[in-house]
């Protein structure tokens, strides 16, 4: 199979609790107009989380190297999801969607890489918890980032726990419970050659038609793939364990990533190899498996879904919508009109531009065409090229990697020259990628006359979107991202 073959396969903390503790009883038939359907047993919600793993990177998506027979398992015994996308390809904003059913550009500093999650935005752990469940996690909750300047007390995704079964062991008879297992594969840096050394085939890999096809960027996928099925194997222990405590059938099992691989032009770029991500859903109880659905599912919708899923409202502060709906339906394919498209964008990722600014853009995808407003085209995408802090080669929102390195040192060669400037080199205001033609994302048709119409529909609809989520950057207010503090450890900022 070639590349385009595969790619187109391919206060409030009480005030929530209150709520959320009267949203359940009612939901329970404790209040006027509870629904029938509420009455069901609430179920366990288990949310498996990778750190930098495309949507194309498993074996039920025919990657011919890659195995991830935990992964396959809960998509064919519930539902494929082929068109997921994170609100931002970077870990603290992606996971700030997550957690408070909000766009980032809501949540102030929980929209930075290395910020803080300001404590006035609820987070669906602490309102199931108020509403009788046990919640929890192990390794990487949200963050990267700090909790007590954002007013917390612990990790937004609850009581942390050495791992699974400790957890499990602490959950009070008749408690339903809520769980995030937030892995830290497969993020950087991986051993150099363990995919090789593992008995992977490098000639088998498929390389992403945005990288170049060199030994190097063929071994580096190898190792990327080793630290996915690593990921992925301890998501099937968890399952074991569920299993042989009969837990297995009442629990939403959520598997997924953060934002895409740490590659040139995937992770902290708009492109589908940073936002498009896997996700499988299970819950044999209440969702008929064995299906594959093709709707955009966007990170927002995660909190709705596990809130309306355990009989509470959403609260009317969450820009994301319930996807309930299509897991307990029987459909396939295209199931709902109105998930017709999705929004993502990204702000500051990495300190590595001088003065700590970031590179502010947003994006509308639809499965025709994705659209790209860069806010400020005249910065470097990838950061600056001049070294700055850790980053020893520059362009620091790239994580550095033997990729990212063959890629500099071979820049002037005919193979990697254009490949290098769409990972690196400065960007136009708007791009725009027809994807029936051009699914890789490679070429931008923004300045052809024949898609000035679609270009101005498609703008018009992410400046509505902005406008009605109160993007800072549709109230005048951008520059906010570039001033909050920053925790990553720069000298800089204290």
């Amino acid at each position: 199979m070639d590349r385009r073959g595969f790619l187109q396969r391919a206060s409030l903390g009480a005030l929530a609790g209150a709520f959320a503790q009267t949203m359940f009883a009612s939901a329970q038939g404790g209040g006027a107009g509870a629904s029938p359907k509420r009455k069901k047993t609430r179920p366990n919600i288990l949310f498996c989380i990778a750190d930098d793993q495309s949507w194309a990177h498993t074996s039920i998506m025919n990657d011919p190297v890659v195995k991830t027979p935990a992964f396959d398992r809960v998509a064919r015994e519930g539902v494929l999801f082929r068109h997921a996308y994170c609100c931002a390809p970077s870990c603290s904003p992606s996971r700030s969607s997550i957690l408070t059913g909000q766009a980032p550009w809501r949540l102030e500093e929980g929209g930075d890489l290395w910020g803080t999650l300001p404590s006035k935005f609820p987070v669906y752990p602490d309102l199931l918890e108020a509403a009788g469940y046990h919640v929890g996690y192990m390794r990487k909750g949200w963050g990267p980032g700090r909790d007590e300047p954002g007013g917390r007390k612990r990790n937004p995704a609850g009581n942390r726990y050495k791992n699974f079964e400790e957890f499990l062991n602490s959950v009070p008879e008749g408690k339903p419970f809520c769980f995030w297992f937030g892995s830290y594969d497969p993020h950087r840096p991986y051993k150099k050659g363990s995919g090789r050394a593992a008995g992977m085939d490098p000639s088998k890999v498929i390389v992403p038609p945005h990288l170049p096809d060199a030994p190097e960027v063929r071994s580096d996928i190898l190792d990327y793939y080793l630290d996915v099925q690593r990921y992925d194997s301890d998501v099937g222990a968890m399952l074991k364990l569920l299993e042989q405590r009969g837990l297995l059938d009442n629990t939403l099992v959520v598997v997924t990533s953060d934002n895409g691989m740490a590659f040139p032009r995937a992770k902290a770029n708009l492109y589908d190899f940073g936002t498009r991500m896997p996700l499988a859903v299970r819950w044999p109880e209440r969702v008929p498996g064995g299906r594959v659905v093709d709707d955009f599912i966007s990170f927002e919708d995660f909190a709705p879904t596990f809130l309306e899923a355990a009989g509470l409202e959403p609260l009317p502060e969450m820009t994301g919508k319930s996807f309930l709906n299509i897991l307990t339906s029987n459909s396939s394919g295209r199931t709902d009109p109105e998930r017709n498209k999705v929004f993502f964008g990204r702000e500051r990722h990495a300190w590595c531009r001088a003065g700590g600014l970031g590179y502010p853009s947003r994006a509308v995808r639809t499965h025709e065409f994705l659209y790209i407003r860069n806010f400020a085209p005249e910065r470097w995408p990838a950061g600056d090229p001049q070294p700055i802090g850790r980053w020893a080669r520059g362009f620091g929102d790239c994580d550095d990697s033997p990729t990212k390195f063959y890629m500099l040192d071979h820049r002037e060669d005919e193979a990697v020259r254009e490949l290098f400037a769409l990972a690196f080199d400065k960007r136009p205001a708007e791009e725009l990628y027809h994807l029936r033609n051009d699914p890789g994302q490679l070429r931008n048709v923004a300045d052809k006359p024949e898609y000035a119409e679609v270009k101005q529909r498609l703008a018009r609809e992410l400046e509505r979107w902005m406008a009605e989520i109160k993007d800072a950057r549709a109230l005048g207010r951008g520059e906010l991202w570039d001033s909050y503090p920053y925790y990553g450890g720069h000298r800089q900022r204290k």
